[in-house]
């Protein structure tokens, strides 16, 4: 018996939230469904200005990267080898082995290799990477990746 009585109050609570939400969005439909208009004293200016954001196209703007060219490839290379620590910006040439003139060992040459991927945006291969012992030889693959030869 006393479940009985705990739906049914439970059916009723559920049937006033059902009619509390409903009854105010039908009266409204209906007031615009047969034309009765309700005006305010003063008009809403802050609608008027989110209308006419609505009403603006909105504008993409595309980009393509920088066009590169060797002399811009160098400058990058540079520039990031210059910004490592463990490198003499004295020392430092197109020419410069990493291990022989520079000093470096194994993992600078990795951190060097990584670097140039972030800076030009793309992996270089452990194969290739294992080749590129100077500047120039980095300068030399990037150019080749995009196609670049002036």
């Amino acid at each position: 018996m006393a479940t009985l009585v705990r739906s049914s109050i439970c059916a009723l609570v559920n049937c006033s939230r059902a009619a509390r939400n409903v009854l105010p969005r039908a009266a409204v439909i209906s007031i615009q469904q047969h034309g009765i208009h309700v005006f305010q004293k003063e008009p809403n200016t802050q609608i008027l200005k989110n209308k006419r954001a609505f009403l603006e196209t909105p504008k993409r703007y595309y980009s393509e990267k920088p066009p590169l060219t060797l002399a811009h490839i160098k400058d990058r290379v540079l520039l990031v080898l210059n910004l490592y620590d463990k490198i003499d910006p004295n020392k430092l040439k197109l020419d410069s082995h990493f291990m022989n003139d520079l000093g470096l060992d194994s993992l600078d040459h990795v951190e060097i290799i990584m670097a140039m991927e972030d800076e030009f945006g793309f992996e270089i291969p452990d194969v290739d990477a294992e080749k590129l012992l100077k500047p120039a030889d980095i300068v030399r693959y990037v150019a080749d990746r995009e196609d670049i030869y002036s």
